[in-house]
C-alpha cells in the first residue's frame, strides 16, 4: 500500500503479488540532517534510527526488513544474479526470478530503474548514476534478464524512477561528453549542460522493445522535490538516502 513512506507506479497496481516501491524522506525517525527516513546503511545516521526507519518501510509494503537483497554501489555497470537475501558489494543493479527476495538499490539524486517480467516472474532492479547510465547498466540489466530467465522486453513493465531532473542536473562537458546530443543541451545562462538521465535510461529500453505503454517515468527531482526526497547535490552531500525496491512475494 502506498504511503507517506513510499511511492508506487501506477502499474504497479496490475499485479498483486508484486511490490515496486521507490521510498520518499517521509514517515521516518533520523534527525537533521538525515531527516527523516534515512535508510542509507552507509551514511553517518544513528544506526538505530536506520534500522528503525528500513524496518518501517518495509513494514509499509507488507515484507519483512531481513528478505532485502542490496549491494555496496560504485557507481558502475556491474549486474549480479541473486538466489537470497543478502548484502553484496560492487554491483549497481541486481536480478533474481526467486519469490521472496526483495531487490534494492540505494539512491540520492541517481536514476533508479525497476523492471519486471509477468511471464517469467523475473524481476530487475539498477542503481543507474551518470556512468552507469552512459555505459547501458539499464541495457545490461535487460539482457541478463533475458539470458538467465528468458525474459522478453515486449513483456517486461519497467519503473525509471525519481533521480536528479534534467533542468536540476548541471554538469560541465567532461559529463556531458558521455552522452549523446539528444540527452543534454547547453545552457548559456548557466554556462553549464544539463543532462536527462530519466529520458537516457528510458530510451535504453524503447531500443530493446520495451512497449512505451508499460513504461512509467517518475515525474519528481530529487533536487527540485527536497521536501519529499534526499539529494546529494543539493544539500551538498550531507543528508540521507532513499531505496527503490522491486520483489515478488512468496
Amino acid at each position: 500500500m502506498q504511503t507517506e513512506t513510499n511511492y508506487q507506479p501506477s502499474w504497479a497496481a496490475f499485479f498483486s503479488a508484486l511490490t515496486v516501491a521507490e521510498s520518499t524522506r517521509l514517515g521516518g525517525v533520523s534527525l537533521p540532517p538525515f531527516a527523516s527516513l534515512n535508510l542509507g546503511l552507509f551514511t553517518d545516521d544513528n544506526a538505530a534510527h536506520v534500522k528503525q526507519n528500513r524496518e518501517r518501510f518495509c513494514r509499509d509494503l507488507g515484507w519483512s526488513v531481513d528478505r532485502m537483497a542490496g549491494s555496496f554501489q560504485v557507481h558502475g555497470d556491474q549486474v549480479i544474479r541473486v538466489n537470497a537475501p543478502g548484502q553484496w558489494e560492487g554491483y549497481d543493479a541486481m536480478v533474481t526470478n526467486r519469490p521472496g527476495i526483495l531487490l534494492s538499490v540505494t539512491i540520492a539524486d541517481c536514476t533508479p530503474v525497476l523492471i519486471y517480467d509477468p511471464t517469467t516472474q523475473a524481476i530487475g532492479a539498477a542503481h543507474a548514476g551518470w556512468r552507469g547510465t552512459a555505459n547501458q547498466i539499464a541495457t545490461k540489466t535487460m539482457l541478463l534478464m533475458r539470458d538467465a530467465y528468458g525474459s522478453r522486453p515486449q513483456d517486461c513493465w519497467v519503473y525509471i524512477g525519481t533521480c536528479i531532473g534534467e533542468n536540476d542536473f548541471e554538469v560541465d562537458a567532461d559529463v556531458a561528453d558521455h552522452f549523446s546530443d539528444e540527452y543534454k543541451k547547453w545552457n548559456p545562462q548557466r554556462g553549464k549542460f544539463l543532462v536527462d538521465l530519466k529520458k537516457a535510461n528510458g530510451d535504453q529500453f524503447l531500443r530493446l522493445g520495451v512497449a512505451p505503454n508499460q513504461m512509467e517515468v517518475s515525474p519528481f527531482s530529487t533536487v527540485a522535490n527536497t521536501d519529499r526526497y534526499f539529494s546529494h547535490r543539493a544539500e551538498r552531500g550531507l543528508t540521507g538516502r532513499m531505496i527503490a525496491v522491486i520483489g515478488i512475494k512468496a
